[in-house]
């Protein structure tokens, strides 16, 4: 394992344990709200602190972006930290929610983490070295055909600018695809489809921190990732469109057939 993506695979677990013993006492939270939909609590910040403290004891110059304190230092590698994605999965008690962490250097995503708790799965992934699911090689799926595909989503839920193409999008996909998921996580969602649980995904105004990690999982994994144009511009503008190349495609197509601003 490359030694920085071993170091965020420490920092993923130790902010995994923050948010598990904090599982277990959910009512004594108390969360705040960012905006429409979107919360943050003590766990997100304290799972937060876990992971910039374990990085940057091993690499005290590179600088930060992380979802809760923002950006920090200036240097050519860059980690990218959500430290709980899913936080109202989390404050729920719906067990969908993952630590995500990646590493820009020079621009371009090398490594990646994302650590699902619950489950114990860890998939990382190091940029022309492949995807990997608790040390064991994963692809994304052999499924061809959307008809027979499980796509996984996420509805708009703090800007509806694009919400009445969403629904029509949504409505089209789930007619011709085998079914629609939206758990509630992004990063897992991507990881899904990196290990074949989705055969694609597709997600309108995602941050960067909920992304960065798992859209190099799906590519080391055999995926297609763009932006809903076709186009590699994913990370700048937050809209997802991946899957295995021939479902991705199929759902290009579709999505295309639609007003997207």
């Amino acid at each position: 394992m490359h030694p920085m993506l071993n170091t965020a695979v420490r920092a993923a677990r130790r902010a995994a344990s923050v948010i598990q013993r904090a599982s277990n006492n959910l009512d004594l939270i108390q969360p705040e709200k960012k905006g429409h939909n979107d919360f943050v609590s003590e766990v997100d910040r304290a799972a937060e602190q876990a992971i910039i403290e374990t990085i940057l004891e091993a690499y005290p110059t590179h600088a930060i972006i992380a979802e809760e304190s923002g950006a920090r230092g200036n240097s050519e590698y860059v980690w990218i930290i959500d430290p709980l994605d899913g936080t109202t999965n989390f404050l729920h008690g719906f067990p969908q929610y993952a630590v995500s962490i990646a590493l820009e250097h020079r621009g371009i995503i090398t490594q990646a983490v994302v650590y699902d708790p619950n489950r114990n799965d860890l998939f990382t992934a190091t940029r022309g070295v492949g995807a990997f699911l608790n040390d064991r090689r994963i692809r994304v799926s052999k499924v061809r055909e959307l008809s027979d595909a499980l796509v996984g989503t996420g509805f708009p839920y703090t800007k509806f600018d694009n919400l009445d193409a969403y629904m029509a999008i949504f409505r089209d996909m789930a007619q011709k695809a085998a079914g629609v998921r939206r758990p509630g996580a992004a990063a897992l969602d991507l990881a899904y489809v990196a290990c074949g649980r989705f055969d694609g995904f597709f997600e309108f105004d995602l941050k960067l921190v909920d992304i960065a990690a798992g859209t190099l999982l799906v590519q080391e994994a055999g995926g297609l990732v763009t932006d809903f144009a076709g186009e590699e511009k994913f990370l700048e503008s937050g809209d997802v469109l991946c899957g295995t190349p021939r479902v991705f495609g199929q759902m290009l197509q579709l999505i295309k057939q639609h007003n997207i601003k």
